[in-house]
């Protein structure tokens, strides 16, 4: 099979890095890609939201499949364009991508199917949306109702906060993705990422990861995309699993086939465990970042025997097999992130901290006119090995990571943290 895979960061590294080991594969082409995806396989310079020459490259190229990893295009309609060209792809339509580029078409889908979520309400300028977050109080979420690239939600803390993230959506700090605004009851409980792969009428579970949002240790600071993740979450046992397929999953796709959008990709549930059980915080329509890092190197199947069947209505007759071990991956970025980081600082050692348990995937690398591997983004590596548990994991990820030379980086020493606190009272 020849493939394209769409997406340039650390997530399509790991896609790539899987894809490459199918033995369905003939030819693997990323577009744009970056220094690590070439290490995997040719590399493109496609503008990916040039949906026409996408196409083209596809049909010239004789692409059997197409696998989109971020977001944008789908919400964008990729997919639809790619289909009407008779091209098989792995992502949803347009109308299916809402579930992620529209917070408020989720939370309509959730009230209209009885499907668990924080209390909300929806609203298109700030005197309303401040008018409900008063009658609510802090805390209290806000939510840039589209696509703000990890960026659109504040967990407001005080009231004060609240307004001023409403009125940071409205004067245009997210551009066109704050021209409407979710505000949502605050959700105590313990976080963690559940995905499916599904065809449209089955979703299968694809496992479980947590991640840690915030910049600093002790998960404290600014959210970012994400510092680092582990694989599978202790927090999601088979009872629960079953619960969030039953109350969550079934009904989304259920509710969205009703509407004439089945969804056909790949469905990452973002669950708040609560006392009460499980709710969505919100839907995404593509593999995590860097979820996926960790999901790839549990995988015990092949990825593109999945994808195949997913595209193919065929999900009712696989499973989806997992490695023993735990995965963990840690967030290399660069000096400045989440706010403004530095660019074109050098890296080196890179080979020198991989083995057979460690993988390190390249999520914002370029190589500058020395042909040096440089910093080129906010989050620029992930480091990611598996072991016994997650205590190992993160011991062999963080001893790995002392061997890359990189001076203009840091990370967080902490990822894994509940999880390991688990393993410790355990014994």
């Amino acid at each position: 099979m020849n493939v394209l895979l769409i997406g340039s960061g650390g997530r399509e590294h790991a896609l790539a890095w899987k894809l490459a080991a199918s033995p369905l594969l003939t030819k693997l082409y990323a577009a744009p890609g970056n220094p690590g995806i070439a290490q995997e396989t040719e590399c493109v310079s496609l503008a990916v939201d040039d949906h026409a020459a996408v196409v083209a490259f596809a049909k010239e190229k004789n692409i059997d499949l197409v696998v989109v990893g971020p977001e944008a295009p789908l919400v964008a309609g990729l997919a639809d364009e790619l289909e009407a060209a008779g091209i098989r792809v792995f992502g949803p339509s347009k109308a299916a991508a809402q579930l992620e580029g529209s917070k408020g078409f989720t939370k309509d889908l959730c009230a209209r199917y009885g499907i668990p979520t924080a209390a909300y309400g929806r609203f298109n300028n700030a005197p309303k949306a401040k008018a409900y977050a008063r009658q609510v109080g802090a805390p209290i979420v806000i939510k840039a109702d589209g696509l703000a690239a990890g960026k659109g939600v504040t967990v407001a803390m005080t009231l004060d906060e609240a307004l001023d993230a409403i009125d940071a959506c409205f004067e245009g700090a997210f551009g066109a993705a704050g021209a409407e605004v979710v505000v949502e009851e605050f959700l105590e409980g313990e976080e963690a990422s559940f995905f499916c792969i599904c065809d449209g009428t089955t979703a299968l579970p694809f496992g479980s990861a947590q991640d840690h949002k915030r910049v600093g240790e002790g998960d404290t600071g600014p959210n970012t995309g994400g510092m680092g993740a582990y694989s599978p979450a202790p927090v999601i046992t088979a009872e629960l699993e079953a619960r969030v397929m039953r109350e969550i999953i079934e009904p989304t796709m259920r509710g969205m086939a009703e509407m004439g959008a089945p969804f056909r990709g790949m469905l990452f549930a973002g669950l708040m465990i609560t006392e009460e059980g499980p709710k969505l915080i919100e839907y995404n329509t593509r593999f995590g970042d860097p979820e996926c890092q960790v999901l790839m190197t549990r995988l015990k199947d092949d990825l593109l025997t999945l994808v195949n069947a997913a595209v193919d209505g065929q999900l009712s007759h696989m499973s989806v097999r997992w490695r023993d071990e735990a995965a963990l991956t840690v967030v290399f970025a660069a000096e400045g992130y989440p706010a403004s980081p530095k660019k074109g600082t050098v890296i080196s050692g890179i080979e020198s901290a991989e083995d057979e348990n460690v993988q390190v995937f390249h999520a914002g690398t370029a190589r500058d006119s020395e042909d040096r591997l440089v910093a080129n983004g906010g989050r620029v590596l992930n480091v990611t090995a598996k072991g016994a548990n997650v205590t190992e994991a993160a011991a062999r990820a963080y001893a790995a990571l002392d061997k890359i030379s990189w001076e203009g980086g840091f990370c967080r020493r902490d990822i894994g943290w509940r999880a390991i606190e688990r393993e410790k009272a355990a014994g």
